[in-house]
């Protein structure tokens, strides 16, 4: 062999190895041990292949820049915050006053009054019901979305977001850059918006040749709409039709169906705050006026009054709050839990916490649709399977062709848990979500009462059925669940 060849090989395998070994002891930095052991293999493994997939999605660089942004954008709404102490009319029992205490801890926000205006789990009515809203606003509007379309079904809203522009209403809408950009009639969307007298931005976006770059993994997953500080939105919807715009989905009947929420009360200023981070954070314009934040009428909870409590979590929160949320109602249960998400990929603590459950003697109950819209997370799902019904976890698959995206927890008749976020990794760390907790009132029962719908819809899946499922599909659900976890 030529020398100057020995001194090449040479050269790459001390370099493959010194870069495998600097990976052993840099990748499990502040990650859980099962993304940690992902990634390893994919390093050490398929290193032409690992590397570059690490550096562009994996590393905490843009985490880091993304905390700093965060802890500037609550300093902004600090005051506010401080002005919304938790409600001295609620003593909740001793482990859900620790939740609620942890979650203040970890977002600022407080627990506060509430009232539940509406459940709504036909698109349709929720695109009506916020269209009513903004026809009565009188000062602004803030919308915010991860996937955003004007088309047929969403044409309601911003026919009214239109209207309201044409009458003096500040009207500012969110939307996420990449979650948008798939579907029909994304190129004329701006300046269809912009025409409508709606001032708008992207969130998160990656345009690499007009300077603006981050990890194409996080993004921005929040749903919500707030109407002159009065009135809000949070929930799964996305601002599209049901069928994502896609002819097929229509035509074989495949529809999104998802779970949102209406409130009034303090918790309207909590949503107004998570809009006006995210503005900041996009934008660098400050929104912290006392506009915003209109004074609220105090409610006592019970039936549509509630004590609520909304939670932000993503890449500006180190803490991971919705995930220690998660764990820490299922822990809490006495009885029954109802768990509904579309991506359901537990980490060791969140699969303990439910295990445990059910050998305590509480109920669980997951509600998952039969086939899901996302391939290597929906495969990964699956590989869950085994270990949850052997624990005695009832698993309610809904029928395809319908995709169930609704996310929505309730725990005894106590708490109800609604919003954006799944119980998935990339939820819990990659994207930004909210999720609002509520209690002292009845959005536990609306629930239970959508979980009734859900039951009757779906079939229920058995041990001894999933066990008999062929072994290649068995093997296909393993290797996903480990790309899950890279993601």
């Amino acid at each position: 062999m030529h020398p100057l060849t020995a001194t090449f090989y040479g050269v790459v395998l001390l370099l493959d190895y010194g870069l495998k070994i600097w990976a052993i002891g840099t990748v499990p930095e502040n990650r859980r041990p099962g993304a940690s052991s992902a990634w390893l293999l994919l390093i050490l493994f398929v290193p032409l292949v690992g590397f570059p997939l690490y550096f562009l999605i994996g590393s905490k660089f843009v985490s880091g820049r993304r905390h700093e942004i965060q802890r500037q954008a609550n300093q902004l709404i600090a005051d506010h915050a401080d002005t919304l102490p938790d409600l001295p009319q609620i003593q909740p029992e001793d482990d859900l006053a620790s939740i609620v205490r942890m979650n203040r801890r970890l977002t600022g926000l407080s627990c506060v009054s509430g009232s539940c205006e509406g459940v709504y789990p036909d698109a349709g009515d929720f695109f009506a019901a916020m269209a009513s809203a903004v026809d009565q606003a009188r000062d602004f509007v803030f919308v915010e979305f991860y996937i955003v379309a004007w088309d047929e079904s969403t044409d309601v809203l911003f026919s009214a977001l239109e209207r309201a522009a044409g009458r003096g209403v500040e009207v500012r809408l969110l939307l996420d850059h990449l979650g948008s950009r798939k579907y029909p009639g994304r190129r004329q969307l701006g300046d269809r918006m912009s025409a409508a007298g709606i001032t708008w931005h992207h969130m998160m976006p990656v345009r690499p040749l007009r300077g603006q770059w981050q990890r194409p993994d996080l993004r921005n997953h929040r749903k919500l709409l707030v109407v002159d500080g009065r009135v809000a939105f949070v929930g799964s919807h996305n601002l599209i039709d049901p069928a994502y715009g896609s002819i097929k989905n229509a035509r074989m009947g495949r529809a999104w169906s998802d779970v949102s929420v209406q409130v009034g009360g303090d918790i309207v200023l909590q949503v107004s705050a998570v809009f006006v981070t995210d503005w900041y954070t996009e934008t660098g314009e400050n929104l912290n006026h006392e506009r915003y934040f209109p004074d609220q009428p105090d409610l006592v909870p019970g039936g549509a009054a509630h004590a609520m409590q909304l939670v932000p979590s993503g890449p500006g929160f180190p803490t991971e709050p919705n995930w220690r949320q998660f764990v820490a109602l299922v822990h809490m249960a006495r009885e029954r839990v109802a768990i509904t998400s579309p991506y359901f990929v537990p980490d060791e603590a969140l699969l303990a916490a439910i295990t445990s459950a059910v050998y305590r003697g509480v109920r669980v109950e997951l509600f998952v649709g039969e086939q899901a819209d996302q391939f290597l997370v929906g495969h990964a799902q699956r590989s869950y399977y085994q270990v949850l019904l052997e624990a005695g976890v009832v698993i309610h698959r809904y029928p395809a062709p319908t995709v169930l995206h609704g996310k929505y927890l309730t725990v005894d008749d106590r708490v109800a848990l609604i919003g954006s976020s799944n119980m998935d990794f990339r939820s819990f760390a990659l994207t930004y979500e909210i999720m609002l907790l509520a209690f002292g009132g009845d959005m536990v029962r609306q629930l239970q009462d959508n979980d009734e719908v859900y039951r009757e819809a779906s079939r229920v899946l058995t041990l001894q059925e999933w066990a008999q499922r062929p072994w290649h599909q068995r093997y296909l659900d393993n290797v996903c669940r480990l790309t899950a976890a890279l993601m």
